[in-house]
């Protein structure tokens, strides 16, 4: 599949495609990286469940793919994988949502019938990207520093409306078990551009839950087709986590 490039786009914004084959772009000083990789196999997915210490992992899992931000100059690396998000799913151990209907089906199944859900099978992770920094030895060997980065609460805040006025947001995602709650986890990274050799890096997290009960008790609409507008969804959503950090590092 070959996808259409703005040429004129790029260049107006100061960007060039990478040209050794991966997919993905240089922009003022920042290298971004999409890999779009395959659904695990039997043996990986295996290999994966004994990691993770668990026997339950979705049934299609693309374990190859990632998105990577790297700023040049500094060596730092923001990445997002499968792996470590199912990792924070994990050690969260949220419990299982159960439908009406699933309850309604326990009471009227034999027990050995009945199939117990004892995991969150929404996956939900508290999962917000993961940070390495890489650097050259006096060898010339690039050597891993990630050691040296660090994530502090601070109290800025990333302009959203700004960045909406100028680049629209082109993917979200939202969790919604029907008739029984939605759950908004949004995480944002922002670095403003710069020639710089130290990046300043935000990243903001937002977690936004609420029943469908709960929704109907403040007079709002129950029915899902009310909520297929993420921007919706957010507006209603009460918040129960907010937080900001910065990036810090050797420089």
């Amino acid at each position: 599949m070959t996808e259409e490039v703005d040429a004129n786009g790029l260049k107006a914004a100061g960007a060039e495609l990478l040209t050794d084959g991966r997919h993905g772009l240089r922009i003022h000083g920042w290298e971004i990286v999409s890999k779009r990789g395959s659904i695990l196999s039997s043996s990986s997915h295996e290999q994966w469940e004994e990691k993770l210490q668990t026997s339950h992992l979705p049934e299609m899992v693309f374990g190859d793919s990632c998105l990577v931000l790297k700023h040049l100059k500094s060596g730092t690396k923001l990445h997002f994988n499968a792996f470590d998000a199912l990792m924070g799913w994990k050690q969260e151990a949220l419990p299982p949502v159960e439908v009406p209907a699933a309850a309604q089906w326990k009471f009227r199944s034999k027990p050995f019938q009945q199939v117990i859900l004892d995991y969150d099978y929404t996956f939900t992770t508290p999962y917000v990207g993961s940070e390495m920094m890489e650097d050259q030895n006096e060898n010339g060997k690039v050597i891993d520093v990630s050691d040296k980065l660090h994530w502090e609460d601070c109290k800025e805040h990333i302009d959203v409306g700004a960045l909406a006025s100028k680049e629209p947001i082109l993917f979200y995602d939202e969790l919604r078990v029907d008739g029984v709650l939605m759950r908004l986890r949004d995480t944002r990274i922002y670095c403003a551009f710069s020639d710089g050799a130290n990046p300043v890096i935000l990243r903001e997290s937002c977690w936004r839950q609420v029943t469908f009960q709960a929704l109907s008790a403040k007079g709002y609409p129950i029915d899902d087709s009310a909520y297929s507008d993420p921007n919706i969804i957010s507006q209603r959503l009460p918040v129960i986590m907010h937080r900001t950090q910065k990036l810090k590092g050797p420089w």
